[in-house]
């Protein structure tokens, strides 16, 4: 399969490559960093990775002027793609009157082959996240005879472009964990290829569990003035999750009662609070135990928990595993 895109217009393609439909555990991953200079960007910033049936990359992307990007894709393909913007008025620009405006989306696919043009509005900051996967690789990973996508399966044996779900769907805080924990690997060697294939098979779990729940979160039914309070209640907990407020105190810092504070919270971001705040406590737990080397007393209180057993029942409840056993399973891969 062949997968390449460009600024219209540009000799200089943002990325072009050619991938082995086969998937092959045994070819190691290929890495690329490529930062485009252009006229029209004021950011184009691709990270690239690619392996025997997968090709991944993740781009940021914000011009000046109107432009359009060509993409095209050669050969049967299932994407996973995922589309962030976020819009900020620009002070150097007269008479602007632009408000902040963001938004996420995703979708799975089957393309049997495509080309298009799609339109990058002025000042909008696009980051893409997309993974292309060949058929033999996608169906490694989810059996072609599984239930979870009969429907889907049906249409890519007809040969026919279809889309998982009907409409594409808002991304969840899940999800852009696990798209974090992609890009920001830093395994090497035959550890990082285990890594990004498990997290691949977790980012499309996280799809198909929402797509088949029928359940879309839509940030937009919630009220614009609660969604910026709902906002800055999880700046505050990214802030300070080792010793964070109660929901009383959170409500009341955020200006917004307890009930629209929580279910707010829960159609926004995919979890509850207590999930929420859980999610960080245990993976700063495990990056200090693997990264830092600290001791499971340290890690306890740096992460809020006044006994070591407390750290150590939640671990075990969170990952499966005592925290002790974290560096024995990460040598043993």
């Amino acid at each position: 399969m062949k997968i390449k895109s460009k600024i219209e217009g540009s000799d200089e393609w943002l990325f072009i490559e050619e991938i082995p439909e086969r998937y092959s555990p045994n070819t190691p991953l290929s890495e690329k960093n490529v930062n485009i200079k252009s006229l029209s960007a004021q950011k184009l910033v691709n990270y690239q990775l690619s392996a025997g049936g997968l090709f991944l990359v993740h781009s940021t992307m914000q011009f000046n002027t109107n432009v359009k990007v060509l993409s095209e894709i050669e050969g049967e393909t299932i994407t996973s793609q995922f589309i962030f913007y976020g819009t900020n008025s620009n002070p150097e620009k007269k008479d602007n009157k632009q408000t902040r405006r963001e938004g996420s989306r995703h979708n799975i696919r089957y393309i049997p082959s495509i080309k298009g043009k799609y339109q990058m509005i002025p000042d909008v900051e696009y980051k893409y996240f997309l993974l292309v996967l060949s058929k033999a690789y996608y169906f490694h990973l989810i059996d072609q005879h599984s239930l979870l996508h009969t429907d889907f399966v049906r249409e890519i044996l007809k040969g026919k472009y279809t889309s998982f779900a009907a409409k594409d769907l808002s991304v969840t805080t899940e999800m852009k964990r696990v798209i974090n924990d992609i890009c920001e690997c830093k395994r090497t060697g035959e550890l990082k290829r285990l890594h990004t294939e498990s997290k691949i098979l977790e980012l499309l779990m996280l799809q198909l569990e929402q797509m088949q729940s029928g359940i879309e979160v839509d940030k937009y039914l919630i009220k614009q003035d609660d969604l910026k309070k709902i906002e800055q209640a999880r700046d505050i907990l990214d802030a300070g999750y080792s010793y964070p407020p109660t929901i009383i105190e959170l409500a009341k810092q955020v200006a917004l009662n307890e009930f629209k504070l929580k279910k707010g919270f829960k159609e926004y971001y995919g979890t509850t609070i207590y999930g929420y705040v859980t999610r960080l406590r245990m993976e700063e737990a495990r990056r200090l135990i693997l990264d830092e080397k600290k001791s499971i007393g340290q890690v306890a209180s740096a992460v809020g928990f006044n006994h070591q057993s407390h750290l150590t029942d939640a671990f075990k409840r969170y990952f499966g595993i005592l925290p002790s056993e974290v560096k024995i399973n990460e040598d043993s891969l």
